[in-house]
């Protein structure tokens, strides 16, 4: 592992935290007013790049937490159809899958009674698929959120134009 100082070895620890460079140099201790500078700049030594990634690495396999991870479970829910988990009455399906169930978002049941009767109601929410697609497709490249305002028009110039008389 590279040598840092201490006041880098915070910003490592304090950076792994949330990612936010400039609130990391923050609570390093690194001055308010140029912590967003000092935040960038620390990102591009190559030393604290290397200490970064390899307690990134460390904790990935540590927590078992990874891209692929995060991909297959984004696709779970994207890919599950309500029907493969609920029936028409609103019960969960024995055949539903581990993966159909984590998918499940939240479940509500109430019973209640009246004179006219008794009545169940039931409800089961799963993730949201659209959001889970747009995550996906962003992964994917799918979605160009900026738009090229460049435009390539050839313009010809053509000499003097001639006037009738």
């Amino acid at each position: 592992m590279a040598k840092l100082t201490l006041k880098q070895q915070r910003f490592v620890d304090e950076y792994l935290i949330d990612l936010n460079a400039t609130q990391a140099a923050i609570r390093a201790g690194y001055s308010v007013k140029t912590a967003k500078e000092q935040g960038s700049q620390n990102l591009t030594k190559l030393n604290l790049q290397q200490v970064i990634s390899e307690k990134m690495a460390e904790r990935s396999r540590r927590t078992g937490v990874n891209q692929d991870r995060v991909v297959l479970e984004l696709a779970k829910i994207a890919f599950v159809k309500m029907t493969d988990i609920v029936d028409n009455q609103g019960k969960i399906k024995s055949t539903a899958t581990e993966d159909d169930l984590a998918c499940i978002e939240s479940m509500k049941y109430k019973e209640s009674e009246s004179e006219n009767g008794s009545s169940v109601e039931r409800e089961v929410k799963i993730s949201p698929k659209l959001k889970a697609l747009e995550l996906l497709g962003k992964h994917l490249g799918m979605w160009n959120d900026r738009m090229d305002v460049n435009v390539n028009i050839p313009v010809v110039i053509s000499g003097e134009e001639q006037l009738e008389d």
